[in-house]
């Protein structure tokens, strides 16, 4: 379990989170959302390890985070919402060079197969030539390398054609139900959002995430 207790953040003068809590178990897929500066992308820098909340708790399967940063860091795969990927490697290159600096080993034909599975096929492509959609696909192969417990997503479907999207989605619900992975999974398209999480939590003081989520039948919680 992802246990989040009374979490807080400021910059300067303004607070960006103030006194959040929630948790994630395993097998969830959890939808953050919000308007631009809402804090949805400074909670994922926190939960990543990334960035210190000014107070509050974080743990990660019983590791408190601070003084388990270590540990906790290997069970964490994290997509940032810009692509950081070799442009001039192709597929096989730049999963092989990511397999050598990542937490866990895979061989080749283990690093193809998690390619597949997401129907990227395109191996022996650079990545400068890829479609936007295989470009996301191949951000989120290699925050899978070392086999996380939990996935930290950042928007990593903005941008793509629908059918990316929906293989995406796909995909990572197959990690959450089959693998009881826990996701966290930030977007501004409300239709990804509602078909994709379990559950929803709205960010910010802004009612208009909440008000749609709740006229489509959801059942959002502010946070």
């Amino acid at each position: 379990m992802l246990r989040i207790s009374e979490l807080t953040k400021s910059f300067g003068k303004k607070t960006i989170l103030d006194s959040i809590s929630f948790t994630v178990e395993p097998g969830e897929i959890i939808g953050l959302v919000g308007e631009n500066g809402a804090g949805k992308s400074t909670m994922l820098h926190m939960l990543a390890t990334l960035t210190t909340p000014d107070s509050g708790d974080i743990s990660l399967k019983d590791l408190t985070y601070g003084k388990n940063n270590k540990k906790i860091r290997k069970q964490i795969g994290f997509v940032a919402q810009d692509i950081a990927l070799w442009n001039d490697f192709n597929v096989k290159e730049n999963m092989t060079f990511f397999e050598k600096i990542s937490w866990g080993h895979k061989n080749k034909d283990e690093l193809r197969e998690l390619c597949l599975d997401m129907n990227l096929d395109k191996w022996d492509e650079p990545v400068k030539t890829l479609s936007g959609g295989m470009k996301r696909k191949l951000n989120l192969a290699v925050s899978l390398i070392h086999d996380p417990s939990l996935l930290l997503l950042d928007e990593p479907t903005v941008g793509i054609d629908l059918k990316s999207r929906k293989e995406i989605g796909a995909y990572l619900r197959t990690q959450a139900k089959q693998n009881e992975k826990m996701i966290l999974y930030t977007s501004h398209d409300m239709d990804e959002i509602e078909s994709l999480c379990d559950r929803i939590y709205c960010i910010g003081n802004d009612p208009f995430y909440f008000d749609i989520l709740t006229k489509a039948g959801k059942s959002p919680k502010l946070l």
